[in-house]
């Protein structure tokens, strides 16, 4: 279930300032670029396991995660099984990014964890691409990184043990979630990187006995980051490092909230 806020103009100038300094991608938006979107978008608080948009079918909107807000990319096999692609958070956004109108999607979107995004539909994505260099540049760049994201997630599942992939996961889910707990059950973990829960059940034990997270049915918390990167495959750094040479950290441009001033 996604739940709407309300719109974007509706909101206090303080939250919609909050929004898009939330989000990587929008918090470079001109003031120009940022008002053909605020016309149009909704807030909506993303609950987990909400389906935003499946194969196959159409994508209404684009959906722009903040801090604690986490959507998975999945890809479903014949027989059943599932298997996450892409993790997206406060340093993306999910569906109709790069794609020219309307195009059905390749892989379901579903709310890995719960938080704030903003809603924006198709029609105002495209019309903000048309209007601002600028923006088709940062979306492109972004679907660059998404797309090494992918690749990697590849060569990660068919070469790398299950414990490594399972370290990598976890880093990537505690880079968008705000402190060191994240709501996750060994099911879901285990859906996640398309193995079986009992493969999952003695990796989480293994990593707790390491003192690298302190595992409770529903959540785990991050108790020795630096040991876990030393655990994980190559994989989390190299994305990490094409991430940051692709789409460097931005540098916020100032923001002019619905009453005309700046935030």
């Amino acid at each position: 279930m996604v739940e709407t806020a309300g719109s974007a103009g509706g909101l206090q100038p303080t939250a919609i300032a909050t929004l898009f300094a939330g989000n990587r991608l929008l918090a470079t938006f001109s003031p120009g670029d940022r008002a053909i979107l605020e016309s149009a978008a909704e807030v909506v608080e993303l609950t987990r396991d909400a389906v935003l948009f499946d194969a196959g079918g159409e994508v209404p909107a684009s959906y722009f995660p903040a801090a604690g807000a986490m959507i998975s990319l999945v890809i479903f096999i014949g027989d059943g099984r599932t298997v996450e692609v892409a993790t997206i958070g406060k340093e993306g956004a999910a569906g109709g990014i790069v794609s020219c109108g309307s195009a059905p999607a390749f892989a379901r979107a579903v709310v890995q964890m719960s938080g704030p995004a903003l809603r924006v539909p198709i029609a105002a994505i495209e019309s903000v691409k048309a209007r601002s260099a600028h923006v088709r540049s940062i979306f492109c760049r972004y679907a660059d990184a998404l797309l090494a994201q992918v690749m990697q997630s590849v060569a990660c599942n068919a070469l790398h043990p299950i414990e490594t992939r399972c370290c990598r996961w976890l880093l990537t889910a505690h880079d968008r979630v705000e402190g060191e707990i994240i709501p996750l059950t060994q099911e879901y973990l285990a859906e996640m990187l398309g193995v079986q829960r009992t493969s999952v059940s003695p990796i989480a034990r293994s990593l707790q006995d390491k003192g690298l997270i302190s595992y409770r049915r529903g959540r785990i918390e991050i108790t020795d980051r630096a040991g876990l990167e030393r655990n994980a495959c190559e994989c989390y750094r190299s994305v990490e490092r094409h991430f940051a040479a692709v789409l460097p950290e931005p540098k916020p441009q100032k923001l002019i909230d619905a009453g005309g001033g700046m935030a």
